[in-house]
């Protein structure tokens, strides 16, 4: 916001609006420069338009993608009753024509075939819209999106089928457990606060016929809501700060300044008399979650000391003797977070939510009463000066060495900012912590208390005495008044004494220096490494003391069977669980880590702060050699496992399609079922024995990159060498491959009960040269935009269409993605068909300029700009991964697709699409609900598809519903 004006007499501004009505002109309100952190090498510029709109503006010299966004202080707390989710529909409506680009899919065509994307979203209290596109189309890009808010059409045709695709946004999700939570929250809360209201808008809420048209809502909500003086915009791009504001002013200064407050929102979020109280709501999937809501004033005012950052650092610490540690020891949990829930600027909530195990949700009376006993523990010995000057210092390491955002987020995140946040602290409002408040902590945790709080519990087959349902998502749920007795009484003793408040971080980093030397680039292989090839790059192009170290293990017992890969998740997930309490600390203080499983072992990449990566290194590298496996955990673990392989028949059809199709093709990937019976007939005794005999036949390979002298790459390999690989023979393990399919096209409908329909079609392509999978880069990037305009926006089949390259393995294909609530798959291909038949012509009409243009969009993502030392070394494992040692895969691709022709789009076009020479067509059916409202089971079109059986013997494929594949390395 900006800086407030000095308190003028009623003299003075009488004189001052008399000066306005005789000037022609007003000068512009001053620019303010940001305080940047030094090693931002951006140029920043906030600027307030005449109109009272406010835009940062960022000059990036280096930057080859551009990207711009605008917030506006509108959101679906501002629907209107009986009109719920007009916001959001307006949110859709700004992208469908404008007065000078009246065409509806001119804005998005312009974004995607110059390289870039576009999307927004609707919040409770903002809605921000945004895009990035190949920097030297900013100027223009900028234009069209200006229009979108200055002289939007809101087309009456578009308007009825615009409410379909919202429709379709909402009923994608009715079965996501997460939307379900959220309505039940939303149904518990204040009636009077606008945040009750259901946010999504479907086909009842925006109704339009002619006794309750939509379209003079629509525009009414537009005049009466949206003004230039509650946007705020920020602009990023190569160009100067001079030359980007000339793009603004002109353009976004056309925007009508309507002058309008701000909304508030002064109601509690709670009634006052329902508190406290515990709400159970019914989950679809195994999942089981515990949150402890509180109600407490707002914290923006206070960005400056951040009171419930530094509350919530305690109550969410996961270090030893930490809430989350008991828990997790006592076998009660396996998550927690703390932070700020929402906060309208008038008041706000904090949130505890942690993930329960089963004994935890059985036992949820004991662990409410253990959060408060953890509360009152901080209240009388948390509160300590030295505490407050760890984090601060923690702060303000991080924004000292701040690294450099991707572009769409980071327009994002400014934007938003601009709007909380004084202009000169836009940059580093969110790392300051400026003194020692002592009071304002007290102050927060004196509302934590037992009178103030809502539980909520998801959970399962939860058992519902007199179960409500919220209205739009069916959820089941139920509310019972607690008393301030019941939840603060009751804290099991053996767990309450066990709880500690964390000790002085020994991770913090002392050596903040960059090490001496060259750029290398690429990595070279060290040659005084023998039986662990190391590739190792001093980097430190980005002045950030940091470095980044991955290990992989490649082993045969992974790849073996069904079983291996069961094993070796249920491994890894017990190593990262002992882990969790030993690490947290070096998390905190600017370090990380991933532990993960893959398709042919597990891989450990540790990164951050260069100074104390070898401790860490060192606590991880000693639990993967020698796992603490005990019964609690490992049943904890087979659970999960269990949970998620189920949960993911519960997924909505196209998750369900798209994982099929790379079960079925990718070698290793076992299916769901194979894997859902080895992990049922699991048992500790064969994870202990595999454990053992993981590493036999490992084939590691280590990358070491950043802020690195070549004897401390030497050094931490012969840490991995001494812990891991001593004493283990070591062998070779193959990458994975991709299935070929048949020829013509293959067809499978999976039974999934959702109400929408999935439609995936998979084309693969002949080989995996660099022309092949050029080819088809550049055909999915022409095909992208006429594909969902004319199957999402003109025949209006889904909220979810999408087509794509889609490569895995290098191998290269184009996916064809539709959910659907009102059409079959079989009318869902037919639209298909019919499009392809018809987009040959266009195809064909093709213009050398036109091709060049979107030859020069694919090249523009190939080679995007590194931004981080993680997006570089992230990019060298990969090419260490599939042993394109040179590292030129990124040139060599880029110098492939210059040379695509049309004539080989054409010919690959006719074989994937008019042809379908080797295509892969998942569609799914499930549960409707006859004339007398039964649910019966629907069949599948007859004619159109082959069981899953019939083809399993036909390919020769694994063809069960399984969660995609995770990475190769």
């Amino acid at each position: 916001m900006p800086t407030p004006l000095p308190f003028l007499t009623l003299r003075h501004t009488l004189f001052a609006l008399l000066l306005c009505l005789l000037t022609v002109t007003t000068p512009a309100l001053a620019a303010v420069t940001p305080e940047k952190s030094p090693n931002d090498h951006n140029a920043y510029r906030v600027i307030t338009l005449d109109n009272g709109l406010q835009a940062a503006l960022v000059s990036d010299p280096s930057a080859k993608k551009a990207a711009a966004a605008l917030n506006v202080a509108v959101g679906s707390g501002n629907d209107p009753k009986g009109r719920e989710g007009l916001a959001h529909f307006l949110e859709h409506m700004l992208f469908l024509g404008t007065e000078k680009y009246p065409k509806p899919g001119e804005y998005q065509d312009f974004i995607k075939s110059h390289g870039g994307s576009h999307n927004a979203f609707t919040a409770f209290q903002n809605t921000t819209y945004f895009f990035d596109v190949e920097s030297d189309f900013l100027e223009p890009a900028l234009d069209r999106f200006a229009q979108q808010f200055a002289a939007p059409l809101f087309t009456p045709e578009l308007v009825d089928r615009e409410r379909q695709a919202v429709n379709s946004e909402f009923t994608s999700n009715i079965k996501d457990d997460g939307r379900r939570f959220y309505s039940v929250e939303k149904a518990a809360a204040n009636p009077a606060h606008p945040f009750s209201q259901f946010a999504v808008g479907n086909l009842t809420t925006l109704e339009n016929t002619d006794d309750n048209p939509l379209r003079p809502d629509l525009v009414q909500f537009w005049k009466t809501h949206y003004s230039a003086n509650l946007m705020t915009l920020t602009v990023y791009g190569p160009q100067s700060l001079d030359q980007l504001e000339a793009m603004v002013r002109g353009r976004f200064d056309a925007i009508e300044n309507r002058h309008f407050s701000r909304t508030t929102f002064d109601q509690p979020l709670y009634s006052p008399d329902s508190l406290p109280a515990k709400v159970t709501v019914n989950a679809l999937k195994d999942v089981r979650r515990l949150v402890l809501t509180f109600p407490i004033p707002s914290q923006q005012a206070l960005y400056e000391t951040k009171p419930a950052s530094y509350v919530a650092n305690l109550l969410g610490h996961e270090g030893p003797g930490s809430l989350l540690d008991v828990l997790k020891r006592a076998g009660l949990a396996e998550g927690l977070s703390a932070g700020i829930g929402m906060d309208t600027g008038s008041n706000a909530t904090l949130d505890i939510s942690m993930s329960l195990t089963a004994d935890g949700l059985k036992r949820v009376d004991d662990i409410v009463p253990l959060v408060f006993a953890e509360i009152r523990k901080i209240r009388e010995q948390g509160i300590t000066e030295a505490r407050f000057e760890e984090m601060q210092q923690l702060a303000n390491i991080d924004y000292r060495f701040r690294e450099q955002s991707e572009p769409t987020s980071l327009v994002i995140g400014l934007s938003s900012q601009l709007q909380d946040y004084p202009a000169k602290d836009l940059l580093r409002a969110p790392y300051l912590m400026t003194r020692f408040a002592p009071d304002q902590y007290r102050a927060l945790l004196n509302a934590l208390t037992p009178d103030n709080v809502m539980v909520f519990v998801l959970a399962p087959d939860a058992k519902l005495e007199q179960p409500r349902t919220t209205q739009w998502y069916g959820a089941e749920w139920q509310r019972q008044p607690l008393t301030p007795k019941d939840l603060s009484d009751g804290a099991p003793d053996a767990l309450a004494s066990q709880l500690r408040l964390p000790d002085a971080n020994p991770f913090v980093p002392q050596d903040l220096g960059m090490v001496p030397g060259p750029v290398m680039e690429p990595p070279e292989r060290m040659t005084s490494v023998d039986s662990l090839p190391v590739w190792y790059a001093r980097d430190t192009r980005f002045g950030t003391p940091k470095a980044n170290v991955y290990v992989s293990l490649r082993t045969p017992a992974t790849r073996a069977d069904a079983q291996g890969a069961v094993m070796t998740r249920l491994l890894v997930d017990i190593i990262n669980d002992n882990l969790n309490a030993l690490t947290y600390d070096a998390q905190l203080a600017g370090l990380d880590y991933a532990l993960y499983p893959h398709l042919r072992g597990i891989t450990l990449r540790v990164g951050g702060y260069n100074d104390k990566l070898y401790a860490l290194l060192d606590r991880i590298l000693t639990q993967v050699s020698r796992p603490q496996l005990t019964e609690q955990r490992f049943n904890i673990a087979r659970r999960n496992l269990i949970d998620e392989l189920e949960n993911d028949a519960k997924d909505a059809p196209v998750k369900q399609t798209v994982g099929f199709i790379q079960t079925a093709l990718i070698g290793g990937v076992w299916s769901r079922q194979a894997q859902l019976d080895a992990a049922k007939s699991a048992t500790l005794p064969e994870l202990r024995r595999f454990a053992a005999r993981f590493l036999d036949g490992v084939d590691p390979v280590m990358l070491a990159h950043g802020n690195l002298t070549r004897a401390t790459a030497l050094n931490l390999s012969r840490q991995v060498q001494a812990l891991v690989l001593k004493g283990h023979p070591q062998g070779q393990v193959p990458r994975s491959q991709v299935r070929q399919l048949p020829d013509g096209e293959t067809e499978v409908s999976l039974n999934v009960d959702h109400p929408d329909r999935g439609y995936t079609l998979y084309v693969q392509g002949r080989n995996t040269s660099f022309a092949e999978r050029a080819t088809y880069r550049v055909l999915g990037q022409i095909l992208s935009s006429p594909f969902y305009e004319e199957l999402r926006t003109n025949r209006q089949l889904g909220y979810i269409v999408y087509a794509t390259p889609f490569e895995f393995l290098e191998t290269p294909a184009l996916g064809f993605v539709v959910q659907s609530p009102s059409a079959t798959p079989g009318q869902i291909d037919q639209a298909a068909r019919a499009f392809f038949d018809q987009f040959r012509q266009a195809l064909a009409s093709l213009t050398p300029k036109r091709l060049d243009r979107e030859k020069q969009a694919v090249i523009s993502g190939i080679l995007e700009q590194d931004r981080q030392l993680g997006d570089i070394s992230n990019r060298y494992w990969q090419e260490i991964d599939r042993g394109a040692t040179a590292f030129d895969s990124r040139q060599r691709m880029a110098e492939a697709v210059k040379k695509v022709t049309l004539d080989d789009l054409k010919a690959a076009y006719q074989r994937a699409l008019l042809d379908r020479s080797r295509a892969l067509l998942v569609t799914t059916h499930g549960a409707v609900k006859d004339n007398a409202g039964d649910k019966t089971a629907e069949p599948a079109e007859k004619g159109t598809r082959t069981s899953e059986a019939a083809l399993d013997r036909q390919a020769g494929l694994s063809l069960l519903t399984a969660r995609p594949p995770v990475p190769e390395s």
